[in-house]
């Protein structure tokens, strides 16, 4: 069990950066969702669970975030897929590293 309890820990913690990574690029939840779904083969419902769990741990954040996100523009299709492609890429190159 203590491998896969690890194995599990990982993968949050690689679904966790990649919100991250949606965040500093002013995504929405839904457009993360969708990204990660689309491009990193997550599914909505671990990307959304992770994500509560996010604004659980970080209320204030998240509270200004959504101020923040409502004055912006959303990213086109073309640019969301080659930000997270290039996400991907990097995390993949970064993976054995940490």
């Amino acid at each position: 069990m203590g491998e896969s309890s690890n194995s599990s820990a990982s993968y949050i913690h690689m679904v966790q950066h990649l919100i991250e990574k949606c965040l500093i690029f002013h995504m929405s939840k839904e457009e993360c969702m969708d990204a990660l779904s689309k491009h990193a083969n997550i599914k909505p419902v671990i990307t959304s669970t992770v994500w509560n769990e996010l604004e659980k741990e970080n209320k204030e954040f998240f509270e200004a975030y959504a101020k923040v996100k409502s004055n912006d523009d959303r990213m086109s299709e073309e640019e969301t897929s080659q930000m997270i492609q290039k996400i991907i890429s990097q995390s993949s190159k970064g993976a054995g590293n940490e």
